[in-house]
């Protein structure tokens, strides 16, 4: 890539991909899609008389061979769960072409559904994350990057860190003395044994209604390339326990207890029920804590204040969980002395 103005560098790049494809003969239309959390870029490519595509623009020049989204795209094909079908590259202007799969969010599609769809549609989500985790342990392989990486305790730390440092300090303006933020990651420790010490499966690791987009009338997963391996209940949590979405408690119950059913193919007794509830909300606790270090991170670090508004839902979660689980009762009353929703 070159150091001319960003804008000048990202029309020449789609211009370039258009040209060796032989698209820009057809006069194509490039419309620009709303830019995700990543450093990627995206641009819908209007083809008169063909279905659209979709360029990815990647920060830098890559290798399709190794790059992290084709790799777990094939993977995912082999189960099958639906996903974006990859069209075509240009490694050394760092293109990657995608199926379109249209503007349809889940997130999106929940203000205009029935309840039945509203119902049906989540099925559909929970079913292919027991996909995921089923056929992920059949095609484990090292020849995929998911299997090599996963949420030990050092990435579990990290994210925790990652929210003390963009939430609290950065988003809160929270000053931290040595001692506070010892007597935080200790409490935070406490999480994260217990989380690490839970079975592992394959995870999408970022699996929620913006990423599952509906298409043909089906849902489509998207996002997926920091898949790796982590807690059972790491995606469940992701989908119910959404920033982004609200769900009312028995509809969390009842999908909670149909993914137990389709992970089991037999009904679970009330005893081991309860005890996936007690490690779906101690996921739910440190997701939701990672998430408001992103939204922190986003509105600081990057001066995207689009996740303001994702705040106030994910700090009720927290605190909700907090209130819930008295072994956690430390955790709650350290965190209320910085964030008054907390206490």
């Amino acid at each position: 890539m070159d150091k001319r103005a960003p804008a000048d560098e990202t029309r020449d790049r789609i211009q370039a991909y258009l040209d060796r494809t032989g698209l820009a003969v057809r006069k194509p239309r490039i419309v620009p899609l709303t830019p995700d959390a990543s450093d990627r870029r995206y641009f819908r490519v209007l083809i008169p008389e063909s279905p659209s595509i979709v360029l990815s623009l990647y920060s830098a020049a890559f290798d399709v061979k190794t790059l992290p989204f084709v790799n777990v795209a094939t993977l995912m094909a082999k189960m099958p769960v639906p996903i974006p079908e990859v069209l075509g590259h240009a490694d050394d202007i760092g293109v990657l072409a995608l199926q379109d799969l249209g503007d349809v969010t889940l997130q999106a599609h929940l203000g205009a559904a029935t309840p039945a769809e509203h119902a049906a549609l989540y099925r559909q989500a929970v079913s292919l994350i027991a996909t995921l985790q089923k056929r992920g342990e059949q095609l484990a392989s090292p020849a995929y990057l998911p299997y090599g990486i996963s949420f030990n305790s050092d990435k579990l730390t990290w994210e925790l860190d990652f929210f003390t440092k963009h939430f609290l300090e950065a988003y809160r303006g929270v000053m931290l003395a040595d001692d506070q933020r010892a007597a935080l990651r200790a409490e935070f420790a406490v999480m994260v044994r217990e989380l690490a010490e839970e079975p592992r499966v394959l995870c999408h690791r970022d699996y929620h209604s913006r990423n599952l987009m509906l298409h043909g009338g089906e849902l489509y997963i998207i996002d997926f390339q920091d898949a790796r391996m982590g807690p059972d209940t790491y995606d469940l949590v992701s989908l119910l326990r959404d920033s982004y979405v609200d769900l009312p408690d028995q509809t969390v119950d009842e999908l909670i207890a149909y993914f137990l059913a389709m992970k089991s193919g037999v009904s679970v007794d009330t005893d081991e029920a309860d005890e996936f509830r007690r490690r779906f909300d101690v996921m739910a606790l440190q997701r939701n804590l990672k998430a408001l270090g992103t939204f922190g991170y986003q509105t600081t670090a990057r001066r995207n204040p689009v996740y303001i508004q994702y705040i106030p839902r994910t700090l009720k979660y927290v605190r909700e969980n907090l209130k819930q689980q008295p072994r956690f009762e430390r955790l709650r009353d350290l965190l209320g002395l910085y964030v008054e929703e907390f206490r």
